[in-house]
C-alpha cells in the first residue's frame, strides 16, 4: 500500500504543477485529470482500514508537503474544469461572470488555503468564517448583477451568481477532500 500511496502522491503533485504551468489546452486538461486521479487514489487509500502508513516511514512527512499545495493550487484547475462543464450551455456566461467577479482565481486560492488550514487544525468552524468572508466580499457585486439581470431583456446572458456558487462549492469540496485525505493518511 505504501508504494501505491507514493505513486499517487507523485502523480497528484506532478499533475498539480503541470496544471498551473502549462497553457490552456489538452495538455493542461490531461494534467488536471492526472492530479484528480492521483488525489482520488490517495483518498481511497485513506479510506481503506489499516492502510495508514507507519509514522516512521519517510513517506508520511512528505504527504502534508504535497497535499497542501494540491489542495490550494490544484483546486483552481479543478474548479475551472467544473465551471467549463457548467458553462457548456451558454459560452457567453464565462466572459460575463469573469468580468463581474474579478480576482476570482486569487480569492479561490485564499479560500482553499483557509479551508484546508482550518480543517487540518481541527477547527471546522473556520469554514463558516472563510465562506462568510467570501460571501460578504462578493455581496455587492452579486447584488448589482442581480439587479442588472432583472432589468435585462428576456434571453439576456446571466448566471453570475450560479457560477459563484458552483465555483465556491467545487473549491471548498476540493480543499476539504484534500484535508480529509491528509487526515486519513496520517492517522
Amino acid at each position: 500500500m505504501t508504494v501505491l500511496v507514493a505513486i499517487a502522491t507523485v502523480v497528484a503533485a506532478t499533475g498539480c504543477a503541470a496544471a498551473w504551468l502549462l497553457p490552456a489546452g489538452p495538455s493542461r486538461d490531461l494534467s488536471t485529470l492526472a492530479m484528480v486521479v492521483g488525489t482520488a487514489v490517495l483518498g481511497l487509500a485513506a479510506a481503506v482500514p489499516g492502510a495508514v502508513p507507519d509514522p516512521q516511514e519517510a513517506l508520511v512527512w512528505l504527504l502534508p508537503i504535497v497535499l497542501a499545495p494540491v489542495a490550494v493550487l490544484g483546486g483552481g484547475p479543478v474548479t475551472g474544469a467544473v465551471l467549463h462543464l457548467a458553462d457548456r450551455e451558454d459560452s457567453g456566461q464565462v466572459e460575463q461572470a469573469a468580468a463581474v467577479l474579478r480576482g476570482g482565481a486569487w480569492i479561490g486560492v485564499f479560500e482553499r488555503a483557509g479551508v484546508f488550514a482550518a480543517l487540518i487544525a481541527g477547527w471546522p468552524e473556520g469554514l463558516a468564517v472563510v465562506l462568510g468572508l467570501k460571501g460578504l466580499g462578493r455581496y455587492s457585486e452579486l447584488k448589482a448583477e442581480g439587479v442588472r439581470s432583472e432589468a435585462a431583456p428576456a434571453g439576456a446572458v446571466g448566471g453570475v451568481a450560479e457560477r459563484f456558487i458552483i465555483g465556491t462549492f467545487c473549491s471548498v469540496l476540493w480543499a476539504a477532500g484534500c484535508a480529509g485525505t491528509l487526515a486519513g493518511l496520517t492517522g
